[in-house]
């Protein structure tokens, strides 16, 4: 059909950008709902691009292997870094992993015979398809939806509420921030993969300050409620500048308005509008 050819060639790349972003909201909503402020998936993004950017170019790796090593190496790294900085909390938290973005930002940058350096990673064979993207972004919200309703899914939000009460419940309140944390870096290198091989092209500031701010608004509009939440919020970042894009110089302007109005009257996110239970817990308890 001439229009749907049409229309792919003009917003293939908005379609795929949609769900590249969506699989990182949901790898921050992981972290986000256990109570873990970390700003560490832009730089897990970039581990997963340039890992699976080389195995494709250099090595000359299927584009399955690729994706699969290129999630894998990240989730790693989240394991070995895990451990000694998921004992800060709060703003410290933030702080540590941030720092690690900047390390591995950095890394890229002097890192020139690997990969490119300032220059960037070029010539990155376009193999990204919009089914792929389409079924890492169902098989992952079928799991972390199944998962949310699971045991692990309860603790997590114990932890959020109240992580010293979750300790002495028993529960090896550890064990599961650092499951979290490994999956949402997964999630990420995944999500870098799949973008590396439709851009043709990748360089280390796309996974610096920006980018780990980007990610964090998409969880933090979206909402840690449900992993919804996470999808709407990677709609909303990705589509709202493309949609203000008639407004030329008043776009940052419009756009940063609707995002405070966002926060202002759902300071909760935007999921918990839709919730079920939301007009209840605003009524005040029957006497």
């Amino acid at each position: 059909m001439e229009w749907l050819e049409s229309f792919w060639a003009t917003y293939s790349t908005l379609v795929l950008s949609i769900g590249t972003n969506v699989l990182l909201a949901l790898s921050i909503y992981l972290t986000l709902a256990t109570g873990l402020l970390t700003v560490a998936n832009a730089a897990f993004m970039g581990i997963g691009a340039y890992t699976a950017g080389l195995l494709t170019t250099q090595l000359g790796l299927p584009f399955f292997i690729a994706l699969v090593l290129g999630s894998l190496l990240p989730a790693l790294v989240a394991l070995a870094i895990g451990r000694p900085t998921l004992r800060l909390s709060g703003v410290y938290l933030a702080m540590a992993t941030l720092a690690f973005g900047e390390v591995v930002r950095i890394f890229i940058l002097n890192a020139e015979g690997l990969t490119g350096g300032a220059l960037g990673l070029n010539g990155i064979p376009q193999l990204t398809q919009w089914f792929d993207v389409a079924l890492a972004v169902a098989l992952t919200l079928f799991v972390l939806l199944r998962l949310a309703r699971s045991r692990i899914g309860r603790t997590m939000e114990a932890i959020c509420q109240d992580e010293t009460a979750t300790e002495l419940m028993g529960l090896n309140v550890g064990a599961y921030k650092l499951l979290v944390f490994v999956l949402g870096a997964m999630l990420a290198g995944l999500a870098g993969g799949l973008n590396a091989h439709f851009t043709f092209f990748i360089s280390p500031d796309e996974y610096g300050f920006d980018r780990a701010v980007e990610i964090l608004a998409m969880g933090v509009l979206g909402g840690t409620g449900s992993p919804w939440g996470a999808v709407i919020g990677g709609l909303l970042i990705t589509l709202l500048p493309e949609l203000l894009r008639g407004l030329g110089h008043y776009r940052p302007l419009i756009n940063g308005v609707i995002l405070i109005l966002i926060i202002l009257y759902s300071p909760r996110g935007i999921w918990d509008l839709f919730r079920p239970d939301r007009e209840s817990r605003r009524l005040p308890a029957a006497h």
